[in-house]
């Protein structure tokens, strides 16, 4: 079943992928799931991260009809095309406070402060999280965000790593639960962050645990909150194929430009053998380049090795996230079933 974008409002990148229609008139009967995605990722993320949340709603949707409808959290760091992106494809906060949706999705942003009640975003990011509670069914908080949502609701602080969690882990499925029907006992989950919640602490005021890995701790963890269910990943499932690729690309830049100290690793579980062997012959020219100053910060990157790297990559953690999210829509068509239908979206044409 195609996805609608509410109000013909579709970033370029989205407006050519596969299963797009602009929202249509429905009756109360046949009305969609309406999911509210709150798109806090910076600027050079934005659309990755539009298009990599719309392409596991669409592997994931199956027959169920959806809407989408973009927002983002003010007060957060924008350039010039950040904003332009945001006053063309999406809507204001106040608009998303005043209405319901059957579920919403809540990304993380660049953490710039160590407590992240600090950062500007905070009381908005209160408030979003005070409507989730009362006007969704269901609501997934992602990485930062699923940080940012248990310290503003339960006092549970984040703890900082030794180094980056990076990389593809394994993580075992802790318990039976309807998000995690038909997984087995194993998923994939790709991981970027610096910080992690404990799973004591999540316990110990009430969350539920669903997956844990050895080597990344916890990933999914869910705990209802008045109406509404809240269900929290640490890592990434909707990550494309490529995405750590270019993080990693990202890092290997600022290093070249001796904006970081050393070469950085390499994500765990993500590049095969060949891939491995290519990079590991760039990295030792990068340091040595470096060391020696024997070349520009360009003319080095210009030889990372990306397209032959690129090319060995398997997303091989879809699957599973394709499952959870599909338990998580099926989970919101169950809430919608036992309520009174939402109005009828607007009309608009289809695409």
């Amino acid at each position: 079943m195609p996805i609608a974008i509410e109000r013909g409002r579709v970033p370029a990148l989205l407006q050519l992928a596969k299963g797009l229609v602009l929202a249509h008139a429905t009756s109360a009967s046949e009305a969609p799931l309406r999911i509210a995605l709150v798109n806090n990722m910076p600027d050079a993320a934005l659309e990755d991260t539009e298009l990599q949340f719309f392409e596991l709603l669409s592997k994931a949707a199956g027959d169920l009809p959806l809407t989408l409808q973009f927002f983002s959290l003010p007060d957060l760091p924008r350039a010039d095309s950040g904003r332009a992106h945001l006053e063309k494809f999406y809507f204001g906060l106040d608009e998303l406070l005043r209405a319901r949706f059957d579920g919403a999705i809540i990304t993380g942003t660049e953490p710039r402060r160590p407590d992240l009640r600090e950062e500007p975003y905070w009381p908005a990011l209160l408030e979003l999280i005070t409507w989730a509670e009362e006007n969704t069914s269901s609501t997934v908080l992602s990485c930062l965000a699923a940080h940012a949502g248990v310290l503003a609701v339960d006092g549970i602080p984040r703890s900082p790593l030794a180094d980056k969690q990076f990389g593809v882990f394994e993580h075992q499925v802790m318990a039976p639960h309807p998000l995690t029907a038909g997984l087995g006992a194993t998923m994939r989950v790709p991981h970027s962050r610096w910080n992690e919640v404990k799973a004591d602490a999540l316990e110990s005021r009430g969350y539920e645990i669903l997956t844990r890995s050895p080597g990344a701790g916890v990933d999914l963890f869910v705990k209802p909150r008045r109406n509404s269910l809240f269900v929290h990943f640490q890592g990434h499932p909707e990550y494309s194929a490529r995405t750590l690729l270019k993080e990693f690309r990202r890092d290997i830049r600022r290093y070249l430009r001796q904006e970081r100290d050393t070469f950085p690793t390499p994500p765990q579980g993500y590049f095969d053998a060949e891939a491995s062997a290519l990079l590991t012959a760039f990295r030792e020219n990068a340091v040595a380049a470096r060391a020696q100053e024997s070349a520009g910060d360009e003319d080095m990157f210009s030889a990372f090795p990306e397209a032959a790297v690129a090319a060995t990559i398997q997303n091989t953690w879809q699957p599973s996230a394709a499952t959870v999210y599909r338990n998580w829509l099926h989970f919101l068509c169950d809430k919608k079933q036992a309520t009174q239908s939402p109005a009828p979206i607007s009309s608009a044409v289809r695409t």
